[in-house]
């Protein structure tokens, strides 16, 4: 496609403008629901909006910047991160019992979201130079960039936000062009590894989670509760919905973080089947763009980071929707751009514009 045919709109701000639209609309139809979910609670829907404009002020601004730079940066920005999580082990803020957060005084964060951007970006510049599909060595070499934080998210214990990191490093081993009988060697690896990582690694309320989703209703008034009151929203809305403003579950405090990870819930309940549907399409739309997007990219390093950023977004939505219909233990992955909270969006947010980096630098990479 000529330059001149993609619009002065995308030529200035280095935006896709399909790709654009579609974060434009889950965003705002997010604000909507927060608005009802949070009973019209509205410091809560303008701090929403505030995370929003700073992400995408983020996106803008990471559009600009060429791709060469992510690239220099990617040792740095993943070393800078693991110093971080060693520094949450022994400085960090404990909150619900989870050690997950540096308090700066200034800032308050959670280390841990950037290694959900420095792996993706670690594992590119790993691969860049070195022979595709990745031989043994490589494929080791992969495997311990991935599990250093891997290993030190779990131990917050942060197992979703772990989950992540560890799926962004397979990401880009499998769009490195891993092979399928490793691929197939590697799940049988995990899987017999489960007992250990059941017996070591997860702790006590984790395994209570995989408990309550195999069946929820041994503990209805305790740990089954918010999965067994989401079911209720989303069957309470029918095919049509309730109408906005009109559902029942959040509204009376039935239905637990529902402004957060269970918004999903409260928005079938008002919307229905129908407008439930229609919000997995547009993730789908953002979710197949910036796919094409990242199958334009002109070499190794920018098309591992450009797909396994966008596998990264959809892990979330598919992980999010999962847990809250009960087809999924419940890991506490917001619904991206969705749910209440910030640094997630944050992160989310500067993804997408390394992304359309990549994909309006693609021409001059190539010179």
């Amino acid at each position: 496609m000529n330059q001149n045919n993609e619009g002065w709109f995308a030529r200035l701000t280095r935006l896709d403008p399909p790709l654009l639209m579609g974060l434009l609309m889950v965003s705002g139809l997010g604000l909507t629901v927060l608005y009802s979910a949070s009973q019209q609670n509205m410091d809560l829907v303008w701090g929403q909006g505030m995370r929003l404009g700073l992400g995408f002020a983020i996106m803008l601004t990471l559009a600009q910047l060429p791709p060469r730079y992510f690239r220099l940066w990617s040792p740095w920005i993943y070393l800078g991160g693991i110093v971080l999580l060693l520094a949450v082990m022994v400085f960090g803020d404990i909150s619900k019992g989870a050690q997950r957060w540096l308090d700066l005084g200034v800032v308050r964060f959670q280390p841990s979201e950037i290694m959900k951007l420095a792996v993706p970006m670690m594992m590119g510049w790993f691969f860049a130079e070195k022979p595709l599909p990745p031989r043994w060595l490589h494929l080791l070499g992969g495997a311990l960039i991935t599990a250093i934080p891997f290993i030190l998210i779990a131990e917050q214990p942060d197992l979703g936000t772990a989950l992540v990191v560890g799926s962004a490093g397979a990401f880009a081993l499998f769009l490195a062009g891993l092979s399928w009988m490793i691929m197939l060697g590697l799940a049988l690896l995990l899987g017999a590894a489960i007992p250990l990582f059941w017996t070591f690694i997860m702790h006590d309320y984790q395994r209570q989670r995989v408990l309550t989703f195999l069946d929820p209703e041994t503990d209805p008034l305790g740990t089954g509760y918010h999965i067994i009151q989401s079911k209720i929203a989303i069957g309470s809305g029918g095919i049509y919905g309730k109408g906005w403003l009109n559902g029942t579950q959040s509204h009376l405090d039935f239905l637990p973080e529902g402004s957060t990870d269970f918004i999903f819930a409260a928005f079938l309940e008002e919307f229905g089947l129908v407008g439930g549907c229609l919000l997995l399409i547009i993730y789908f739309f953002i979710v197949a763009r910036a796919l094409y997007m990242a199958s334009r990219a002109p070499d190794t390093y920018t098309r591992l980071l450009a797909g396994s950023l966008t596998l990264i977004f959809f892990l979330y939505a598919f992980v999010n929707t999962g847990m809250v219909s009960g087809l999924l233990p419940v890991v506490g992955l917001p619904l991206p751009l969705f749910s209440y909270g910030g640094t997630s969006l944050v992160t989310i947010m500067a993804g997408f514009g390394m992304l359309m980096s990549i994909y309006s630098h693609r021409r001059t990479l190539t010179r």
